[in-house]
């Protein structure tokens, strides 16, 4: 333990620097807010400037439009209501936390952590730790505030280092933010954000929450086998030996592990609602009547009304399981405290809400005004002239996106207003808009957990020093590192390979975009 209080105690300048800097940053409400400031007072220079490009694809001159001109005043003042709602990550969220707040609230999620560990082997520990780290990124607030805590006493109690179990736990859930086996909430995220960025150049695309499925299983199968290697062969042996001094989290956390008779019950009937569920979204995609295919049409847009369903699928699968549990286990006494379970998980969105009307305003502005048209073309120009191929510049992108992650926390905020610029550049280069969101995921995941402005870092921080009251931020940095950096450079092989294959994204989402025939783009409208 000495080692890791002395890295503590040697904190890199660097680090301190990023800290600082990030403490200085407004809320991001208020970014987006100078943000609108400052496109108001750019596109007022590039209409005065004439700034032009031409439109590769129908030939048009694209011409920057000035936000204080009477039309673009006019409707941002006459259209605020539907510039929001009319945001579609907004509505894709929402939807689904109506769900998952009840999953959550009823315990099914803190339920079903524990069950995966218990009884677990100690060698089998690790992977164990890291396979439910990764899949526990759909279950929000309880894979930090249940996993996390939770690994460091399964650890202690098979004579393994306590910090060592902390330190995979927060490396699968928060470094493997993006890497899961199927899609989630956080897809419905982040591919919302993607939409509004698209329209830019293709009016007709519509968001598919499946999307980045494929590639996101690739994460978690690149991920694991490095969390895993990370942990046992590095970090815990710098560690050392735990050798508990005074009183620790141990003997009063073992027994909350447990699983209770009621909550047994709970997610047999949790596993039976999840069965229900997807068994009748595979009668109504395969059975009589097909309720959500395209009868006759292309075998690759076949099933899109059965992908357009899954915020639907994702909603009554987490409301019906968390039900099922909240029953038997009594947090579910009657209809009222599902109501009050939706309720409490719209509270908790009042700040994305907030941050939404701001994000909203700033993609409708600036596509008002044409500049993220112009520059995506004059962008996509120096990329072809100076020759570099898609593999390497997604890899450029995967960088760009880790290194804004160690100032700018939130995923759809830091999205929103890259997505903009990057997405319809990328699309003139010929890559899709699922593919460029799949690269910048990979970056947005890996420095999560070496960023001392995560929202969650001083809170794993506390829980490490349960353990080791000395142990201080530096060393948590320390034992981070290793794994965050593992993870970009597996995640930087991955986006190279995969594009270089050229394989699926997901459902329905190539890698290479090609405009729809007869489409008109909505560039400089």
């Amino acid at each position: 333990m000495a080692r890791t209080d002395e890295t503590g105690a040697r904190r890199g300048g660097f680090l301190d620097a990023v800290e600082r800097f990030g403490d200085r940053l407004p809320d991001p409400v208020f970014i987006f807010v100078w943000l609108i400031g400052i496109l108001m007072v750019m596109s007022a220079v590039a209409a005065f400037a004439q700034f032009t490009a031409v439109n590769p694809i129908t030939g048009e001159t694209l011409m920057a439009q000035s936000l204080f001109s009477r039309d673009n005043v006019q409707r941002l003042l006459t259209s605020m209501p539907d510039t929001l709602t009319s945001f579609t990550p907004l509505g894709l969220t929402l939807v689904i936390m109506l769900g998952a707040g009840v999953a959550e609230r009823s315990g099914l999620f803190s339920a079903a952590l524990r069950a995966g560990l218990r009884n677990a082997p100690k060698a089998a520990m690790t992977p164990i730790v890291m396979l439910l780290a990764l899949v526990a990124t759909h279950s929000s607030d309880a894979a930090y505030v249940v996993l996390i805590p939770l690994s460091g006493v399964i650890y202690a109690s098979v004579g393994r280092h306590p910090i060592a179990g902390i330190a995979a736990a927060f490396a699968g859930v928060s470094g493997g933010f993006s890497a899961n086996f199927m899609p989630g909430p956080i897809d419905a995220l982040i591919l919302g954000v993607t939409e509004p960025a698209v329209h830019i150049i293709d009016p007709t695309w519509t968001v598919n929450v499946a999307g980045n499925w494929y590639f996101i299983l690739g994460m978690a199968i690149v991920f694991f086998p490095i969390g895993w290697f990370v942990t046992d062969r590095i970090i815990e042996p710098r560690l050392g030996t735990y050798t508990p001094t005074g009183d620790t989290p141990l003997s009063s956390q073992k027994g909350d592990s447990q699983l209770t008779a009621p909550e047994r019950k709970g997610l047999w009937l949790a596993l039976i609602g999840f069965l229900g569920v997807t068994g009748l979204w595979l009668i109504l995609t395969f059975g009589p009547g097909q309720y959500l295919q395209i009868p006759g049409a292309p075998w690759d847009q076949r099933l899109n009304p059965m992908l357009d369903s899954l915020i639907a699928y994702f909603f009554l699968l987490f409301l019906i399981c968390g039900v099922c549990f909240g029953i038997p286990t009594g947090t579910i006494k009657s209809h009222r405290d599902v109501v009050r379970m939706s309720t409490e998980a719209m509270k908790d969105m009042a700040g994305y809400i907030v941050l939404a009307f701001t994000a909203a305003h700033f993609v409708v502005m600036l596509n008002w005004t044409g500049l993220g048209a112009i520059t995506a073309i004059h962008g996509a120009e120096a990329v072809q002239s100076a020759g570099l191929p898609a593999p390497l510049l997604l890899a450029v992108m995967v960088l760009l996106a880790a290194t804004l992650n160690l100032v700018v926390g939130s995923a759809s905020a830091k999205w929103a207003f890259m997505a903009p610029f990057l997405v319809p550049m990328l699309m003139i280069l010929g890559i899709s808009p699922e593919m460029t969101t799949a690269a910048y995921r990979v970056g947005d995941s890996v420095t999560n957990i070496i960023t001392p402005l995560m929202v969650y870092f001083p809170m794993v921080l506390a829980f490490c020093r349960r353990w080791n009251p000395e142990f201080g931020m530096g060393g948590l940095l320390s034992n981070m590192l290793p794994y965050s950096f593992a993870f970009l450079i597996g995640g930087l092989a991955l986006t190279i390979f995969w594009v270089w294959v050229g394989l699926p994204v997901g459902p329905g989402a190539p890698i290479g975009y090609v405009m729809p025939e007869g489409v008109t783009p909505a560039i400089g409208g």
